[in-house]
């Protein structure tokens, strides 16, 4: 491997190794796009000498281009991967302990069932809890539910943290996350000295743990459970909600590191509670929105340079992930031209074996920034960024600009108050009232931007394009472990609100292929094009899951009617061809996770077989949510994934049995497919068996039709054979199997 380190220093902070498949890569590119031009070669050929029927031929034609144009945008992922490696024991001979910037952590929550309180909670307290001066770490907690639970388990939270710190200092532990350190038995599992600390800090817990339950059941806070301070604030929020038409903004500190000690003496860290003010009136923007107001209170508050957002359900894993950041947010050389360090986005080990719904998207993930990190633009995906706070102003060289119009915060003496003061807060619900970023640049050139559900993608992506870098942090430890969805629906739903976004930036001025490359370069519009139109995966997987099967049951072979598919005749030259265009980018795939990523067979089969399952569901789902959306039918669909766990669903999760037990739009889709497959790939076999026909005039349908056959086992085995409550519903399999009729009685008109 090419190792390069930061250059000229006794104390490097970082370094870095192009990785060694590099160059075989660029080589099978070539030698793979000389397979595409035959392939469009062939294409126009035939389409234009020997085809009969012109709208399959059409049809295939424009699935190729499709597929063609993915695997060349998708190249700019392969063509130079880097692995980095930090040093943060260099960190402390280059800066001093106070000389560490100070830094301020956004937690965003939304619905108080859907994102539990504990969870809130956990990861809190995990962040709280890292191995940095606690006087420099505020915590802000946004609360777009406006939930009275979310505030009162923070409260009990930030009890619980001045017992919790301490005890994690003390033990020096490496997972400062309370659930996971004290699910445990005992403290041998932890190599703890002191049994009798670790069932302290276990009781006071389940304590906690059971008053935000209590409060979770009744649906609202007691008077009952809470001392006077904590009754008025409550009451005080009750008599707002109840006297205003839309929900008002709500700031509390809870905990302040200027006036507030753990029980070993030493300062707390910050941690503040915000619900920002909404109206019916005004549009809040969604996640955006709240970071967006994040900003700005924090900016009063705590005014931070470096800034961490996370996920409500990710918690800190790696007790160092700050000063992992640091080693590059802090490089002499390049660390004033960086955006953000992004760490991946990983979950906790409750993933079954061979990650049956392809939750941890590997790909997206961690292969292909690698591959973006060569190029100097990591994309930013949501969760486990450490950013530079200048840019969310503008380019790395453009000056200072004032984020608060006609606000100036140095004159009003805010820098001598402490964050719990009258002036401070006035200011900070000030900013963050829904009325403030009317007429300014918020959402277009300063913090997070508007008009995409995936403003993490979008804001990263035009912080390229100011100017800046960023960067892929993957130490062996993760720095953050989340929670996922363990149910095929929810997984489903998730990538659609993705891909409904990524929709949005593709047709937008911002199109990575155009506004992109001319703002940075082609690689990085060909990166960010390929995940801007990621859905268009949609187009190919509808055509050739379902063209080639109708045509069977038709009786119609691509052979005989001159109709062009990828397969001729078997022993045709062209076979040789697209034999090999189809299998070299599977096995380019399979040795790609299986030999540098140590992705098992059975996990890679998963992942190329949801990747079908996304195709014929959401990926189609979203454009047609994308379609309505522009034609004004219907607003964005914008819904949490849940992070509750259901006990049955678990246990199927992890006995790698699929669960169908919804009736959604998307197991009608799927399963539409599933069925025409089926009856396919039959008439087919049948044909052959019994009635004399030719195998090698129907090889290529028949391939197509057992491929998605094979892929479709678990559909089948929950339409007809399960009894369990994950089964596929009987109104799904009977709507299915009327489409998939229609479909096969209409296609003969149509194609004849």
């Amino acid at each position: 491997m090419e190792n390069r380190g930061e250059k000229n220093s006794v104390y490097p902070l970082n370094s870095y190794e192009v990785h060694p498949r590099t160059k075989p890569t660029r080589v099978f590119m070539f030698i793979y796009l000389c397979g595409i031009i035959a392939l469009f070669y062939h294409h126009l050929t035939t389409l234009i000498f020997h085809s009969n029927n012109l709208l399959p031929s059409i049809l295939l034609l424009i699935s190729d281009l499709v597929l063609s144009f993915m695997w060349i945008t998708s190249q700019a992922f392969r063509w130079r991967p880097i692995r980095r490696k930090v040093y943060p024991e260099n960190l402390s001979k280059l800066v001093k302990e106070e000389d560490l910037p100070a830094l301020d952590v956004f937690i965003c929550t939304a619905d108080p069932y859907k994102e539990p309180p504990m969870e809130v909670v956990n990861t809190a307290l995990s962040v709280l809890s890292f191995d940095y001066p606690p006087n420099k770490i505020s915590v802000y907690v946004s609360d777009d539910g406006g939930s009275q639970m979310t505030l009162f388990a923070l409260m009990q939270g930030a009890k619980f943290a001045k017992h919790w710190l301490p005890f994690c200092r003390k033990h020096n532990l490496s997972k400062r996350c309370p659930k996971v350190v004290l699910k445990q038995h005992d403290s041998a599992h932890l190599q703890l000295d002191s049994q009798e600390d670790f069932q302290k800090m276990k009781r006071l817990y389940e304590e906690m743990r059971r008053k935000v339950d209590q409060v979770m059941e009744q649906g609202y806070v007691d008077d009952d459970i809470v001392n006077e301070e904590e009754r008025q604030v409550f009451h005080k929020w009750r008599v707002n909600e109840f006297t205003r038409q839309h929900h008002p903004t709500v700031i509390q500190v809870l905990m302040e590191s200027s006036k507030d000690v753990d029980i070993s003496g030493i300062s707390l860290p910050n941690l503040i509670y915000l619900s920002r003010e909404k109206s019916k009136h005004i549009h809040h923007n969604f996640k955006a929105g709240a970071l967006n107001a994040l900003i700005r209170v924090s900016a009063v508050m705590s005014s931070a340079p470096v800034v961490l957002s996370l996920d409500c359900d990710m918690y800190c894993n790696n007790h160092q992930a700050p000063r992992l950041a640091l080693c590059h947010l802090l490089d002499p050389n390049e660390g004033s031209k960086t955006a953000f360090v992004q760490f991946p986005q990983r979950y906790r080990g409750i993933i079954n074996p061979t990650d049956i719904y392809n939750n941890e998207v590997t790909r997206p993930f961690i292969i292909n920034p690698e591959g973006l990190d060569g190029i100097g633009t990591t994309n930013y995906v949501g969760t486990g960024p450490f950013i530079n706070l200048k840019a969310f102003y503008g380019g790395p060289t453009q000056p200072k600009v004032n984020i608060f119009p006609g606000f100036n915060k140095d004159e009003s003496g805010l820098e001598r108050k402490t964050i719990s003061s009258k002036l401070i807060l006035e200011a900070a619900n000030k900013v963050a009232d829904c009325n403030y970023e009317q007429g300014t640049n918020w959402g277009r050139t300063l913090g997070f931007r508007y008009g995409s559900l995936v403003e993490d993608f979008f804001t990263g992506y035009r912080m390229q394009c100011e100017g800046w870098r960023s960067i892929f942090c993957n130490p062996k430890t993760p720095a953050f472990l989340g929670d996922f969805p363990i149910s095929l629906n929810d997984s489903l739903i998730q990538v659609k609100r993705w891909s409904v976004g990524l929709i949005e930036v593709g047709f937008s001025k911002y199109c990575p292929f155009t506004f992109g490359t001319r703002n940075r370069s082609l690689l990085m519009g060909m990166a960010y094009g390929f995940y801007a139109f990621w859905p268009i995966w949609a187009i190919p997987i509808f055509i050739y899951g379902l063209l080639p099967q109708l045509c069977l049951i038709h009786d119609i072979y691509f052979v005989s009617q001159g109709i062009h598919l990828y397969l001729e005749l078997v022993c045709d030259l062209w076979f040789y061809v697209y034999a090999y265009l189809f299998s070299a980018t599977y096995i380019q795939d399979l040795i790609e996770s299986y030999y540098v990523y140590n992705i098992n067979f059975k996990k890679w089969w998963n992942e190329q077989r949801m990747w079908l399952i996304r195709g014929a569901t959401c990926f189609i789902f979203s454009f047609i949510e994308f379609t309505l959306n522009q034609i004004g039918i219907s607003a964005p669909d914008f819904s949490l994934t849940s992070k509750v766990i259901d006990n049955e669903q678990q246990k199927r999760y992890d006995q790698e049995i699929f669960y169908f037990g919804v009736e959604s739009p998307f197991f009608v889709s799927l399963s539409t497919f599933a069925l025409i497959s089926l009856a396919s790939f039959s008439f087919g076999m049948v044909r052959v068996i019994f009635m004399d026909g030719k195998l090698e005039e129907m090889f290529v349908q028949l391939f197509l039709s057992g491929f998605v056959l094979v892929n479709s086992l678990p559909i089948y085995e929950a339409m007809v054979l399960r009894k369990d409550g994950g089964r596929m519903p009987t109104r799904v399999t009977l709507i299915s199997v009327l489409i998939a009729s229609l479909l096969c009685y209409g296609a003969g008109f149509s194609m004849k």
